[in-house]
C-alpha cells in the first residue's frame, strides 16, 4: 500500500499538475467584467444588407476591423478556424466587426471566401465613419488602442448585458494577469486563451438557463399540486 503511495506522488501527481498548467486553463469559474455596459451598436451604422445590429441579448465578439481588410484577411481566416467555426453553432453567439466606411468591397471579397469554409450568417460587418469609430472604442475604457486604419487585431468578448469580459486577478500560476483582448493574428493567443474564455461564458449562460429551467418546473409543480389539492 505504501509502495503504490509512493509511486503516485514520484509520477502519477507531478503528470497531473503538468497537464493541468499545461493546458492554459482559466482560472477564472466566471469571467471578469472589465467594462459595464458598453454602448449599443449606433443603429444607423448598417451591414451590407441594410440591417441593423444589437449587442443586447448576445455573447458577441466585437473587433475593429479598419482600412486595411484585404491586408490583414490572413486574420480572419485563422479567427475563423480557431474560435468562430467552434461556437458558431449556439444561437446566442455572433461576431460583429465595426469597419470603416469605403471598406465594404474588401469586405466582400473576405466574406465570399469565408463562405466556402464556413456558415457565415453570424459574422456581421457594420460600417461608421471613422471618427465615429474612434468614439466609440474609447467607450470601452480600455488599455489598448486603435491604429492609424481605425482597426486593431484584437477582438473583444462581450456578454448579453453589453458588459466586455477578460482576464483580470491572477493566473493559475498565481502570476497578476489582465487581459482585454485576443489577438486574431496569434494561432497561440487563440488556441490557448480566447478558446478556453469563450468557453466559460457560454457555460456561463447554460448554467443559468438550467437554473432558470429547474425555477420554472418548481413552479408550475408547485401550481398543479395547488390545483390537485383544490379539487379535493
Amino acid at each position: 500500500m505504501k509502495k503504490n503511495a509512493v509511486l503516485i506522488t514520484l509520477f502519477i501527481l507531478p503528470l497531473v499538475v503538468y497537464l493541468f498548467f499545461a493546458t492554459g486553463v482559466n482560472s477564472f469559474m466566471q469571467l471578469p467584467v472589465l467594462t459595464t455596459n458598453i454602448p449599443d451598436i449606433n443603429p444607423n451604422w448598417t451591414t451590407h444588407n441594410g440591417e441593423k445590429v444589437t449587442l443586447n441579448d448576445k455573447i458577441t465578439i466585437l473587433g475593429f476591423s479598419g482600412e486595411e481588410v484585404l491586408k490583414n484577411r490572413g486574420n480572419y481566416f485563422l479567427f475563423n478556424q480557431k474560435i468562430y467555426n467552434r461556437n458558431s453553432p449556439f444561437k446566442d453567439f455572433q461576431v460583429v466587426f465595426i469597419a470603416p466606411e469605403g471598406t465594404k468591397d474588401s469586405v466582400d471579397i473576405i466574406l465570399n471566401r469565408l463562405k466556402k469554409l464556413s456558415d457565415i450568417s453570424r459574422y456581421h460587418f457594420v460600417y461608421a465613419k471613422p471618427n465615429e469609430i474612434q468614439d466609440y472604442f474609447k467607450k470601452l475604457k480600455l488599455i489598448g488602442a486603435l491604429d492609424s486604419s481605425y482597426g486593431t487585431s484584437s477582438v473583444y468578448i462581450i456578454d448579453k448585458n453589453r458588459n466586455l469580459r477578460g482576464r483580470k486577478g491572477e493566473s493559475v500560476q498565481g502570476k497578476p494577469e489582465y487581459k482585454e483582448g485576443y489577438d486574431i493574428q496569434s494561432s497561440a493567443d487563440l488556441h490557448n486563451k480566447m478558446t478556453d474564455d469563450v468557453k466559460i461564458i457560454l457555460a456561463e449562460y447554460r448554467l443559468a438557463l438550467k437554473k432558470n429551467n429547474k425555477r420554472k418546473d418548481a413552479f408550475r409543480d408547485k401550481i398543479t399540486e395547488e390545483v390537485e389539492n383544490n379539487k379535493e
